[in-house]
């Protein structure tokens, strides 16, 4: 067989266009470090970081260096004023945003809502040195907030001092994940965690939240700690008596249909984006004023009553480097972290397809990661890209990174002068913001998409909602990852197969279930494989072409149409094979023998050639049996057949 890739003329058919019958080229050999190096560099640096290192003096590498790790460094040469006022509005706006929802989400992690604050200080000024997105918008997020929350009080009763130094700790390790990810180009991993899953599990969350918001909304002193859906609503029926309170109702309920009705507004107008951006703002103004000249607070309205003043104190003695709690705290924030990591790349992506700009992933789990190894060590909780004020952000139109740097001013002049301003904020009003807020993240239409395109996926999408609300959020995200890993394993495991027919008045040969006008050819069968063959489906792939010719026969006989003497295996889609492949092609070949019946393989690529030739089973069934296209081979297994 000549592995050139010429094409030397073998046979001519009168009723073929083409006197030509092409052979497989073998591809030249390979330095086998060279292509272990090669294979890891396309796997790992696939878009070649190194590159612009290249052929640059020393002083220029250290540039370009810090460039890479601080890339405000590459566009803030070209910062200028016009710039600034965009950002300037953006980061006022999505402070004006911020602010009361950072002290709702610190009660959903169960901290004091000073923290909340702090995590819209110190992350949003790291990432905007170190991030490569100019639209995310960095702080605590509901979801994140909550799973930390339900995490975190599986260990430590949320009254006691050491569950704060959890959180940090759990931060710190959130940091480390997310930075080692990124350091060692790892990012793919986070993938595993599929689209559906996301959306049956920020569904499923965003309920739970909700229904955590009814102990504010409602007044409910005594609340359970359990977050599925069955104890929360019996816990808020067991109180209707005794435990509601209709002051905290109607100020609570009412602010909500304000909110409401303000995300109505923007969603009837785009150029009214400001307005639920500042809507959470004035109903914790109004509010707050409200409950101060009524005394509403007197009369059994809970109020967040203090919050403390002052910046970021330092927690680097607070984290756990040592005894019981390292382990817990490692593992609570390898989950945090890598939630939080997905949603962070996910809205980075999404705004960047919309402005047309690329960001790169891994610099931004670096500098997500050291975003939250400083947060922790400055008395913040895990931090990342919000999807509400990064949509804020966008709409507002900043230009940078500098409208997280706005928006971290901001917090600080807060934290400096107005927290006491706080006191009679009542938690019901924090109820509505989150509620508000999380509302968005149900996504109705997703889930529908998901069931249109794919059953399976709506699988994993339900399981990871059902699981969330019924169970609890970690056993929610589990039940999705196992969902998406099954589905992985199933499509792996079995591999779809097809019988190809040719297409009328052509050399093209087809699926004759997508195509019914294609054809079969009498005597030999056309079986193509869509998947690369490894150990995990080797023995399958060779039983279900065999099923396929069995199926075939039995269809013949009562028609009295010759028998099937050549079975022709399309391997385009074969990507890769191993020894178990290679193996079961054997075997297939031998039960196709005792069939007198001839093997033949058609366009196999050139790592599948290279593995059959080094294999020697290119001489098993004969070179002369391995064609480039399914039509040389039928050209050339047509004149062989033998007649009935």
């Amino acid at each position: 067989m000549d592995f050139t890739g010429a094409a030397p003329p073998l046979s001519h058919h009168p009723d073929e266009n083409l006197p030509y019958v092409h052979k497989v080229g073998l591809p030249p050999k390979q330095n086998l470090l060279r292509e272990f190096k090669a294979t890891v560099k396309e796997t790992f640096f696939h878009d070649d970081p190194l590159r612009p290192f290249k052929d640059q003096p020393r002083s220029k590498k250290l540039a370009l260096g810090l460039q890479a790790l601080f890339p405000i460094i590459e566009w803030g040469r070209e910062y200028n004023l016009s710039k600034f006022k965009g950002d300037l509005i953006a980061g006022l706006t999505i402070a004006s945003l911020c602010i009361p929802q950072d002290i709702g989400y610190a009660k959903l992690a169960n901290l004091d809502p000073q923290y909340g604050l702090y995590s819209s200080f110190v992350p949003p000024l790291v990432y905007a040195f170190m991030g490569s997105s100019r639209d995310i918008a960095i702080g605590p997020v509901a979801v994140v907030s909550l799973l930390l929350g339900t995490l975190l009080q599986d260990e430590i009763n949320p009254s006691n001092v050491e569950y704060r130094h959890l959180a940090f700790t759990a931060t710190f390790f959130a940091g480390i994940t997310q930075a080692t990810l990124g350091f060692f180009r790892l990012g793919f991993l986070v993938d595993f965690l599929s689209h559906a899953a996301i959306v049956g599990f920020m569904g499923g969350a965003a309920i739970t939240i909700a229904l955590q918001q009814l102990k504010g909304l409602l007044g409910i002193r005594n609340f359970t700690r359990k977050t599925d859906i069955v104890s929360v609503m019996r816990c808020v029926f067991s109180s209707a008596h005794h435990g509601w309170n209709w002051r905290t109702i109607i100020l609570g309920v009412s602010f909500l249909i304000f909110l409401l009705f303000a995300k109505y507004i923007a969603k009837k107008s785009r150029r009214l984006f400001w307005v639920p951006a500042i809507a959470p703002l004035i109903s914790v103004i109004v509010s707050t004023f409200f409950v101060y000249i009524t005394h509403a607070d007197k009369h059994g309205v809970q109020t967040v009553n203090h919050i403390k003043k002052g910046i970021n104190p330092s927690s680097v003695d607070e984290i756990f480097f040592r005894g019981k709690y390292v382990a817990k705290g490692l593992r609570i924030g390898v989950v945090a972290g890598m939630i939080a990591l997905t949603e962070a790349i996910a809205i980075g992506r999404t705004f960047a397809a919309m402005k047309d700009y690329q960001i790169d992933g891994n610099k931004e789990m670096v500098a997500l990661g050291m975003m939250n190894v400083i947060g922790s060590m400055t008395s913040c909780y895990v931090a990342t890209g919000s999807f509400s004020r990064s949509a804020v952000n966008f709409m507002a139109g900043c230009n940078t990174a500098v409208s997280n740097i706005v928006m971290s001013c901001v917090v600080f002049l807060t934290l400096e002068l107005i927290t006491p301003l706080f006191k009679y904020t009542p938690n019901a009003i924090l109820a509505s913001i989150i509620i508000s807020a999380v509302i968005g993240l149900i996504d109705f239409e997703a889930a529908f998409l998901i069931w249109k395109i794919d059953k399976f996926d709506f699988v994993a999408c339900m399981g990871a909602f059902l699981g969330v609300i019924f169970a609890s959020v970690e056993i929610g995200l589990l039940i999705s990852v196992a969902i998406s890993f099954a589905k992985v394993l199933l499509q792996v495991t079995r591999p779809r197969t097809a019988i190809l027919g040719k297409l009328p008045r052509t050399r093209v040969y087809r699926n004759i279930q997508q195509y019914p006008e294609a054809t079969k050819v009498p005597g030999i069968l056309v079986v193509r494989v869509d998947s690369a063959i490894y150990f995990s489906n080797s023995n399958y792939v060779k039983e279900r072409i065999l099923r396929w010719l069995v199926d075939e026969e039995e269809q013949l006989k009562p028609k009295n149409q010759p028998r099937i003497q050549f079975l022709i295996v399309e391997m385009s889609p074969v990507t890769d094979i191993d020894t178990s492949g290679i193996h079961a092609l054997e075997e297939l070949h031998r039960s196709l023998q005792k069939k007198d019946v001839q093997l033949v393989l058609a366009n196999p690529g050139p790592v599948v050639i290279d593995k059959l030739h080094a294999s020697n089973f290119t001489n098993l069934i004969g070179e002369d049996n391995i064609f480039l296209t399914v039509a040389d081979a039928v050209l050339t297994c047509g004149p062989k057949m033998e007649e009935p």
